[in-house]
């Protein structure tokens, strides 16, 4: 390589890494101001750094075979930061790639009032009110919960978090579950700033207040007294799943719903967000989010069976070990889980494909299920082995996959990657409930084998999070 071509590579990346952060203010002011999520090709780039928004370009290249330069987007953005916009989610990747293939002949911001005629101008929905937020329980999801809920202050943000309630624990129980909110062995440090008030015993975290209560069951706190009120209260313990068990969080004065992050039991409605969250109505009280893996595997049985129709599937998962098992061997009530989790490949039951039916009753008979409990701690994969009422081919299959993912009402939760070389830690944090991984599609006639990489932790969060937004009745739309 020439010195010439050196230097030109050098003053690209230079170009390149300038406007990303020329980027950084007006994304940020997007949405502190007008309440506008900007999105990158689904890639969320509010309160990400100048490599993160480099990077979501590039990652363009898995849908558009020229690519997205952000020499292009620039001045889409700078045009959006301008317009009246009303609260939405707003993907700049589309606009721009839209405007450079349709639009060229027009002013820039004439061009984007077509496509966002429904939110430009004084159009649009712009809520007033916020909704409190209580996480009951503090574990893994709740922490999850408690940074997706924190992450970002601004207009968009409708949902406070206003407390969490644990048992208390000996020692410096405050301290120590700030800490943990601050540093996580697999998600990383927090994004911002977490400190203790000992006299008010919060926990603040960018600012945002959070009442540290401690109780000794769900019915047991007045939230009032907090300046909680119609308080939507996740439970994150999984110690209750009935109706019965989960309603002694109504009784407590300041709640208004329940939302509970496990499959549940009886009649309770099992949510999962792409699929069938308009089944959630004012009337209930008590919602599940089911299973990270039930959130997985729907979105993409519902994709495949709208096109092609399943006869007949099973679906075996590669999970993550979990907090229920044993790290070293030891006694468990549950089969094999008391070996170590560490060191086994651990063969399990799961009820994710059965509660597929309860999101999907079309698929109700259809599908079989198992785990293999496996020594990673975040990040499964499940195998779809389907039999379709429809042949077809392992390009048009994923070629049709790859739309769902672009296009679809399934973009939140369906992602695709075309890489060769992608492997689970690649998948810590993503955003969606799965990812195809399109490069171990097998089909042949009409059979067809699956992988579905999702973040059992983190993926499943965001879900969560989306459900919470519709019990919340807060619905910001995505466009173009």
């Amino acid at each position: 390589m020439s010195q010439e071509q050196q230097a030109a590579y050098l003053e690209d990346w230079t170009e390149r890494q300038e406007l990303a952060e020329r980027m950084l203010p007006l994304i940020g002011k997007l949405y502190r101001d007008k309440g506008v999520a900007t999105r990158i090709y689904s890639r969320p780039v509010v309160n990400c750094g100048t490599l993160d928004i480099i990077k979501a370009h590039r990652f363009v290249r898995e849908y558009e075979s020229e690519g997205l330069s952000i020499k292009d987007s620039f001045p889409v953005l700078e045009a959006l930061s301008e317009l009246d916009l009303a609260p939405a989610r707003v993907d700049l990747g589309k606009l721009t790639i839209g405007y450079l293939r349709d639009g060229k002949n027009q002013p820039i911001a004439d061009y984007l009032k077509q496509q966002l005629h429904d939110i430009v101008d004084g159009r649009g929905e712009r809520r007033e009110d916020f909704q409190d937020v209580v996480l009951y329980g503090f574990g893994r999801i709740g922490r999850l919960l408690a940074r997706l809920l924190i992450e970002r202050t601004g207009v968009g943000n409708k949902m406070r978090l206003r407390a969490i309630v644990v048992r208390k624990a000996k020692g410096n129980d405050l301290a120590k579950r700030a800490s943990l909110l601050r540093r996580d062995s697999v998600h990383g440090p927090f994004n911002g700033s977490v400190h203790v008030d000992e006299d008010a015993q919060a926990i603040v975290a960018n600012g945002n207040t959070i009442r540290v209560i401690y109780a000794e069951g769900p019915d047991k706190v007045d939230y009032t007294q907090y300046g909680i009120k119609d308080a939507l209260v996740v439970d994150n313990t999984g110690r209750w799943s009935d109706e019965e068990g989960l309603g002694l969080h109504l009784k407590s004065k300041g709640v208004a719903r329940v939302l509970l992050t496990a499959p549940a039991k009886g009649n309770i409605k099992n949510i999962v967000h792409g699929v069938n969250e308009h089944m959630i109505s004012a009337d209930d009280r008590i919602l599940s989010a089911a299973s990270c893996t039930t959130n997985a595997i729907t979105p993409v049985l519902k994709a495949i069976h709208d096109e092609y129709g399943v006869e007949h599937g099973h679906v075996e998962t590669v999970h993550s070990f979990t907090n229920d098992q044993n790290l070293i061997d030891n006694y468990h009530a549950g089969d094999r889980r008391g070996r170590s989790a560490v060191l086994n490949m651990v063969i399990t039951s799961t009820g994710a494909a059965k509660a597929v039916a309860k999101a999907l009753p079309e698929l109700e008979g259809k599908l079989t299920g198992n785990a293999i409990r496996v020594p990673t701690p975040n990040v499964s994969l499940a195998v779809l082995n389907l039999s379709l009422k429809k042949a077809t081919d392992r390009d048009s299959l994923n070629e049709y996959l790859r739309g769902i993912a672009l296009r679809s009402d399934l973009q939140d939760q369906v992602d695709y990657t075309a890489s060769t070389e992608i492997v689970s830690t690649d998948i810590i944090g993503s955003r969606h409930a799965g990812i195809v991984d399109s490069q171990s599609t097998i089909a042949e006639d009409n059979r067809v084998v699956l992988y579905v990489w999702y973040d059992n932790e983190f993926g499943y969060s965001c879900q969560v999070m989306r459900v919470m937004r519709e019990m919340a009745g807060i619905s910001f739309p995505l466009v173009p």
